[in-house]
């Protein structure tokens, strides 16, 4: 998390909670409930509902773009020729809508940094 401050930009670490290493809709829930101070329930229903609106953004063909983070595109990839690797033979591939996901540039210098 990044708070600004007089002198310049902080950065605070959210710790997983889980010991893979993956960040969790509880996780985030979690992390809301002690820096902002709603309450557990509060907390997970906003993290929901966020997620539920970008869901319905996408489902509706709508591109999602989330400043300071990165973007998430809808791409529509025509009907190709593929070839199955173990035979060989040649497949069509339908055409199908495929979600891909952007980091802005602050996001990348971030992870390059780390």
């Amino acid at each position: 998390m990044r708070c600004a401050s007089g002198s310049g930009v902080h950065e605070k670490r959210i710790s997983p909670m889980v010991s893979d290493g993956t960040l969790t809709r509880a996780d985030l829930a979690e992390e809301m409930h002690r820096e902002i101070g709603l309450s557990r329930a509060d907390s997970a229903r906003v993290v929901e509902q966020i997620l539920d609106h970008m869901c319905e953004a996408l489902a509706a063909g709508e591109n999602v773009k989330i400043s300071g983070f990165g973007s998430f595109v809808l791409r529509d990839k025509g009907e190709r020729i593929g070839r199955n690797p173990k035979t060989g033979i040649e497949v069509p591939i339908a055409p199908r809508r495929v979600l891909t996901f952007r980091a802005s540039q602050m996001m990348r210098d971030r992870i390059v940094a780390n």
